[in-house]
């Protein structure tokens, strides 16, 4: 089991670092039309839906990497002061009563959308330069399937903190600022 749960959060953690990029993509795009449009006096077509599909795809792709790396949104002011028995069996309880029907409709709902997008070779109304969305449409189903994945993988470990009472270790990626100045405001300093 813990090889199956490892290999999903794997694979979580690959497609969040490798869209991870369209940060960056994104970053470079918005300096280039403000400069062009501003400084230039010459905007251009191209980059508003660009900016559209990359800030999507980012979106999209980061649920099962936060879901992985367990950063998701979590009102826990109560839910941190129970046993871990008690944790994983609330969470394994509103995985199967909200997350699963809800990542379902994702992924049936998006590859209805997708598949009619690729129908219709669909390209966006918004600009003149008319760009293609079927591509970008696609990763709804797929950000959909890759939560279920995940979801699988959380429900997987769930079961076993019912059992043993301990939480599985994560795998381990970048660390936020929030957790590097915790970690050297607790340790003690020496002088």
């Amino acid at each position: 089991m813990t090889k199956i749960i490892y290999t999903i959060e794997s694979l979580s953690i690959w497609v969040g670092r490798a869209f991870g990029w369209c940060i960056l993509i994104l970053t470079f795009s918005v300096s280039y039309e403000v400069f062009v449009r501003y400084v230039l006096n010459a905007p251009t077509v191209w980059a508003f839906d660009m900016m559209v599909q990359m800030y999507g795809a980012l979106f999209l792709m980061a649920g099962p990497y936060a879901l992985a790396q367990d950063t998701h949104v979590r009102g826990d002011f109560l839910y941190r002061l129970f046993p871990v028995k008690v944790q994983a069996t609330l969470d394994f309880v509103l995985y199967i009563l909200f997350f699963f029907p809800g990542m379902l409709a994702l992924f049936w709902f998006g590859a209805e959308i997708a598949s009619d997008s690729w129908r219709y070779k669909e390209v966006s109304w918004n600009s003149p330069a008319r760009i293609q969305i079927y591509f970008f449409k696609t990763l709804i189903p797929l950000a959909g399937g890759l939560l279920i994945i995940q979801g699988i993988a959380e429900l997987m470990r769930c079961w076993r903190a019912m059992r043993s009472g301990q939480w599985m270790e994560r795998l381990e990626d970048v660390h936020g600022t929030e957790e590097e100045l915790m970690a050297q405001f607790a340790e003690p300093k020496t002088e």
